[in-house]
């Protein structure tokens, strides 16, 4: 975390008159769309998490991102937004998995992980008393992990990598609340990734809001170990806490 801590402070020495904080703060419920996995991909066994196994909750989601405004156009933002997912079942025929080989009817525990953790920058290009429009970029670090356990018999997949995408934001504002879409994404070569929250955000007092909405997470790679899709839509309510 020191690359963040030291873009913050050189973001205060530089920022001017205009500065603000702000503490966003959203959970919600997750709807599976699919969650497709072959694993290597050259001859693993493709299955799907989604159909082939029940997910095991109730599943509630924490995601954290502390902003910076500097300059009043300029924003800049760390995001954590971890996410597990925990499956069980029988396995609805062979599933050839890494090392390992899973027989049909063997009861399997299946976990998901898939961590996110991003520094971004916003420039509003856009600002009137009503819209407002922001690009900008996201470094994004992926902590994902997939796993299937039976017995003793255990197997699993990390993939910590860094993954660049392009950052937008809209908003239209009105008397005391404003609906906007915010999110990241990029897609290209082997692999694609999309966050995007669509929704609407209420003064609750002249610091504090509150905001929900729809949030969707879509994304995988199909490369040379790894076959991975998923999609997640998200039922989301959060606060927000803007500190002067």
């Amino acid at each position: 975390m020191k690359k963040p801590i030291l873009l913050m402070i050189m973001a205060i020495t530089f920022s001017g008159a205009y500065a603000q904080w702000s503490i966003d703060l959203e959970s919600g419920i997750p709807f599976e769309g699919y969650n497709d996995v072959r694993i290597p991909n050259e001859w693993g066994t493709k299955f799907s998490f989604t159909d082939d196994f029940e997910l095991q909750g109730p599943v509630i989601p924490i995601r954290l991102r502390l902003g910076y405004t500097f300059a009043e156009k300029n924003h800049l933002f760390v995001l954590y937004a971890p996410l597990g997912l925990n499956y069980e079942g029988a396995a609805p025929f062979d599933i050839s998995f890494q090392q390992s080989l899973f027989t049909q009817n063997q009861m399997i525990d299946g976990f998901y992980k898939f961590n996110s953790y991003r520094l971004g920058y916003r420039r509003d290009v856009l600002k009137s008393e009503r819209w407002t429009i922001g690009v900008g970029f996201t470094a994004k670090i992926r902590d994902a992990r997939v796993q299937l356990s039976s017995g003793n018999l255990s197997d699993k997949k990390d993939d910590l990598g860094f993954v660049p995408l392009l950052h937008v934001f809209a908003s239209r504002e009105f008397d005391r609340w404003m609906l906007f879409v915010d999110g990241d994404g990029l897609a290209g070569g082997p692999g694609r990734a999309f966050d995007f929250f669509l929704g609407g955000r209420i003064n609750i007092t002249d610091n504090l809001s509150g905001k929900a909405g729809y949030r969707i997470l879509e994304g995988g790679a199909d490369v040379t170990d790894v076959y991975n899709f998923t999609l997640i839509h998200f039922a989301i309510i959060g606060l927000v806490w803007d500190v002067f």
